[in-house]
């Protein structure tokens, strides 16, 4: 069977992502693999990333720990010290010699993180955000985190930024998603609690997530900035949409490249179209989507890039495979967080290997 041309599959056609030519709107997004030994990447990562990489595609990193109190576990990489910079530094080339744009995603877990191997929890004591939440856990209750300390906070991510640059990344993504990590926290009035600054109102809950993005754009510039939000998650907003607005609003006045944003999967209504009004930068989709509301969301002008995890996870080389109309790998849920640096992480194949 002929292979479909490019300008029949509206996933595979050009797009300007600011300085960046893109040469199909798929993205590899963030996804936690466990394979960084003490959130450190290994050679292993460098080969993971370079085959999912293609000429003119973007991909983004696995959540890198802005600092050493906001990493959740020993196996998730960081890239707050010189000896991450020089690990990630092979990855960036490894993506790059492949002709890809390549991001690293920046985060604090917030009441993720784990104090236990923390070493400086105890003494600055900013490893847990907002107030305790509801679940039972076998870790120490979340303390809120004190306001004379996120200035260091924000500082980390400066830092971070900073460091990813260093290390060769096109930009950096700030993961301001939920799932209890920091900057939703904050967003977020279901699980916030605060009474100061950073209180009730939609304007106070957005000002951390946006003091970190003015610190990172006057460190490494706005146009090498993404921010990802999930405002629809499961533990939502009470006005989510009013606060995805809001933000939506705010970092087109900052000059943020592109906002990336989760959808929940289990609804059919097109949640983004107020986000798409507000945002003047690249509209990244995420949530669930396959081939086909793919390309109906690109071809409806929904959205700019689609990013597809779990799909690309298990189908390193997606594009090819949605350009030609190929049969997909399953992915194994199972080795998603194991710590083998080949099953289930580097050994699904390509076309080419399947045939």
């Amino acid at each position: 069977m002929e292979a479909n041309s490019n300008s029949a599959v509206p996933l595979c056609t050009p797009y300007k992502l600011g300085r960046f030519e893109l040469t199909h709107r798929i993205v590899f997004p963030a996804l936690t693999r466990n394979r960084s030994q003490n959130n450190t990447p290994q050679p292993h990562v460098t080969e993971y990333y370079s085959q999912r990489a293609t000429n003119g595609g973007l991909v983004i990193s696995e959540a890198a720990a802005a600092s050493d109190i906001s990493k959740e576990c020993p196996n998730l990489p960081g890239i707050w010290n010189e000896e991450q910079v020089e690990a990630w530094k092979p990855v960036v080339k490894g993506v790059h010699e492949k002709g890809g744009v390549f991001f690293c995603q920046i985060w604090h877990s917030g009441r993720l993180s784990v104090p236990t191997i923390s070493a400086l929890y105890f003494s600055i004591g900013v490893g847990w955000s907002t107030r305790p939440d509801d679940q039972v856990y076998e870790k120490p209750t979340p303390l809120p985190l004190k306001s004379d300390k996120i200035p260091c906070i924000v500082n980390d991510f400066r830092i971070a930024a900073r460091n990813a640059i260093k290390a060769g990344f096109d930009g950096i993504e700030i993961n301001a998603s939920s799932g209890g990590y920091l900057i939703d926290e904050f967003m977020n009035d279901q699980i916030h609690g605060r009474t100061d600054e950073y209180d009730e109102s939609i304007e106070d809950r957005c000002r951390l997530a946006l003091e970190i993005v003015e610190a990172v754009a006057n460190e490494i510039g706005a146009d090498k900035i993404g921010i990802k939000l999930s405002p629809f998650d499961s533990k939502k907003d009470s006005n989510s949409e009013a606060l995805a607005t809001y933000m939506a609003n705010e970092l087109s006045k900052l000059g943020v490249l592109y906002l990336h944003v989760m959808e929940p999967r289990e609804t059919a209504n097109k949640s983004l179209l107020p986000i798409r009004k507000a945002f003047k930068g690249t509209l990244i989709a995420s949530g669930g989507y396959g081939k086909s509301d793919g390309d109906k969301a690109i071809d409806e002008n929904y959205a700019d890039l689609i990013s597809f995890g779990r799909m690309f996870l298990a189908n390193p080389d997606l594009p090819k495979r949605f350009e030609v109309n190929a049969p997909l790998n399953k992915y194994n849920r199972s080795t998603f967080y194991t710590n083998d640096p080949i099953i289930g992480y580097t050994d699904y194949p390509s076309l080419e290997v399947a045939s």
